[in-house]
């Protein structure tokens, strides 16, 4: 174990944003997370700056629209590691069981392994948890999928769990090597993956999964709604409550059928009529 480690801090203007930035980071970085008010603390022992970096190019592609102060510290090193990995606990969403390899799979339930789990236990998992949900009861054995902003992957290795053909994507290249890991993680193998949009998909799809934020979701409608197929699904997530009806407004020639919400986030369902 090294003798010293290192923390960033990030401290957000707007508290709205924590959980989403949270996320972001906890599917990019190997290391223990901490979530506050209005802040967000990255411990690692290997050099953060790639980290700091990725968010401040996350917040550039939103057109500034987040407003982060960063800070990264050299502590001296307490054995933070296993200290958070005790306090981990695997999660049940539905039919899966999401769960870091230093607990054992559940049998009855379809299992799926992250390492290093950085979201577990924190209130930020409520998308992923309302979007795992969604997918138990829609995506079929079969179906081709689309999970756009893919992250982690986790979405799309619970479509790929369920026998479907599965495609990904996000624009942040970190995210694309952390979701590959995941997939080989769970022996489990997609159709394609890219660094990039649904702009570049081909073709179109029977479910289209899109767990981003409503002013992302917002800005790629025609893209989203071009990949989804007649008579296909569409999951959008990541939706604050008081940002509901902007996305609802920009998706009506779409028809709504099912709502869900989890703490203060909104997931919505939709079919594509024409």
């Amino acid at each position: 174990m090294h003798s010293h480690y290192y923390e960033l801090t990030m401290t957000l203007k707007e508290a709205d944003f924590v959980e989403f930035i949270a996320d972001f980071v906890a599917n990019i970085a190997g290391d223990g997370l901490e979530i506050g008010r209005d802040h967000i603390i990255v411990r690692s022992e290997n050099d953060l700056a790639p980290i700091q970096e990725a968010v401040v190019t996350l917040v550039g592609s939103l057109g500034g629209a987040i407003d982060i102060e960063y800070k990264i510290e050299e502590k001296e090193n307490q054995d933070w590691i296993a200290s958070y990995q005790n306090s981990i606990e695997p999660i049940e969403a539905g039919r899966f069981y999401i769960y870091p390899s230093w607990y054992e799979a559940k049998e009855g339930k379809i299992n799926i392994k992250i390492d290093p789990a950085l979201a577990f236990g924190s209130g930020h998992h409520a998308t992923t948890f309302s979007c795992l949900d969604v997918i138990g009861t829609r995506v079929q054995r079969g179906q081709r999928v689309l999970d756009v902003g893919c992250g982690s992957g986790i979405l799309g290795l619970a479509a790929t769990k369920l026998g479907a053909k599965v495609e990904l994507c996000d624009t942040d290249p970190i995210s694309v090597d952390s979701c590959e890991q995941n997939f080989a993680l769970n022996s489990a193998e997609y159709e394609e993956l890219w660094e990039g949009s649904a702009n570049q998909a081909k073709g179109e799809y029977d479910v289209v999964i899109a767990n981003i934020i409503a002013d992302v979701l917002k800005f790629i409608v025609h893209d989203l709604t071009r990949a989804t197929q007649k008579d296909g699904i569409l999951i959008l997530s990541g939706i604050l409550d008081k940002k509901e009806t902007q996305v609802t407004e920009v998706y009506k020639g779409l028809e709504l059928l099912e709502r869900k919400q989890k703490d203060e986030w909104i997931t919505l369902v939709y079919k594509k009529l024409n």
